[in-house]
This record gives structure tokens, sequence and C-alpha cells, in this order.
């Protein structure tokens, strides 16, 4: 092993060990700008015709958007998702087989507002009442920078071991606090997703998606999400992406549709 190799290995087991602790860890400056450029640039498209498409349902609150991003160029894009460091603090949270099952985004534009405090699942077994360790992640990453003003995303830190109620009560109580997660573009957070959190408003003029890559362990399944990897894509990927992206549906191309994931309040 070389030596970048093990400094990697470390600090993919200190970031892992952070999310653990309290929900989240951020990676700094993973993602060059010029990537950062070409998504956005493909990405505003995308939105305006979800908009013009789906604009009128609302399910995330007024002006703010769930888009699905098509598995093709720029997107389908080995630089994130085989990127080694980010990679390794996945296997280390869900497991060196786990899955990768979702690539979308979520934009608020101006006139959007605060959304309900909420959690992206429940209990894996609700009638317990007890939490397990992670079964579910999203690595995020903005399109750009993420500021006080454009709507940041908003977390109660080391929420994700407890119920909602309970969360809600430390919150109401001032144990825990709603903070923002301020991050620059080419930043990358990984998240598990069971944390209290919710999206702000943005007071500008641009809007401000923020990528989320979806991550689970092996056995679980999620019929709302999943990633339509056209053959020609598939025929390109590595073998380790295939593997992360074995139980996605292969398709002869993508097509442009009514969103299938809506919004829980969990």
């Amino acid at each position: 092993m070389s030596k970048e190799e093990s400094v990697n290995i470390d600090r993919a087991s200190q970031y892992a060990r952070q999310v653990l602790e309290t929900s989240l860890c951020v990676i700094p400056g993973v993602i060059d700008s010029a990537t950062i450029d070409r998504w956005y640039a493909s990405f505003l498209p995308l939105l305006n015709r979800h908009i013009e498409r789906e604009g009128h349902r609302l399910n995330r609150g007024p002006n703010r958007y769930y888009v699905t991003l098509p598995f093709v160029e720029p997107f389908a894009a080995p630089e994130i998702f085989e990127n080694n460091l980010i990679l390794s603090v996945v296997e280390n949270l869900v497991g060196k087989d786990g899955v990768m099952c979702q690539l979308a985004t979520d934009t608020p534009l101006k006139g959007s507002d605060y959304q309900e405090i909420h959690r992206d699942t429940q209990l894996l077994f609700p009638e317990t009442g007890k939490e397990t360790p992670p079964y579910q992640l999203a690595v995020n990453f903005p399109l750009v920078d993420m500021t006080l003003e454009n709507g940041p995303f908003e977390v109660a830190l080391a929420t994700h071991m407890l119920s909602k109620e309970e969360g809600l009560r430390r919150i109401e109580t001032g144990e825990a606090k709603l903070e923002p997660v301020l991050l620059k573009r080419g930043d990358v957070m990984v998240r598990d997703v069971r944390h209290l959190h919710r999206g702000t408003p943005n007071h500008t003029d641009t809007p401000r998606p923020m990528v989320v890559i979806g991550y689970s362990r092996r056995w679980l399944f999620r019929p709302e999400v999943n990633i339509e990897i056209p053959r020609a894509t598939w025929e390109k990927l590595s073998e380790r992406a295939r593997f992360w992206l074995r139980f996605n549906p292969i398709v002869e191309e993508v097509k442009e549709g009514e969103e299938k994931y809506q919004s829980f309040a969990y």
C-alpha cells in the first residue's frame, strides 16, 4: 500500500466516524471547478423544463424543485462517483457491497420558504422504536457556493439516532440547534439522512442546486428512486462503477418524465 493510499484510508475512517457521531461530514475541495461548471450549465435547461412540466405540484414547498439527473455526460462522471475518498467513506458506513441508487438535485429559487423540519427516512423497524447503524446515505454537493442568502441546508447535528419527537423536543428546548451548512463549490457533504433538517429560503435571483447521490445497504430497496443507465453509458463504465450501480435498470435511452420520488415527511 502506498503512503497516499494509507492517508486516504485514514482520512476516510476519520470522516466516517464523524458521520457516526454527528450525522455528517464535509470533505472540502473534492470536485474541481470545471466539472461543477459543466454540471451547472447542463442542469439549468433540465430545471426549466421540470418547472414547465411539474411546477404546479409544489411537493417540496413553493419554488423548490427535486429534479432527477440523467445518467449521461456530464452527470455520468466517474471522477465523482468513483472518487476514492468519497467511496471509502461510504464503504465505511454502508459496507463494501453497498449500492448507488439515486442521482438528483434539490433546488430552491427566489420565493422559496422554510421546509418543515423532517428526516428523509423512517426507522428501519418502526415497531422497535430503536435506531440502527447507518443504512441510507446522501452524498451532497452544491453547484454554486451555498451561502446564508441562497437557501442553505440546515441540520440539527447528532439527531440521527433519536426519534423525531425527541429531536424536535431538543430543538424546542435549545438542547439541539438547527445550523446552516455552508459549502463551497467543490465541497462534498456525506450525511446520514435520518437527522432532522430542512431547506431554507433562497433570497437571491440565482437557483441554488444541491446534488444528491444516494447510497444504501445492498439489501435496502427504495422503489421511489433508481438510476436509469443508458446501455451506451453502461458499456463505458469501469467494473467498480458497474458494481455500485448493479441493481439499477439499463435502458436504451433516458427519457425525461414525471418525478417518481415525491416528498414524504418522516
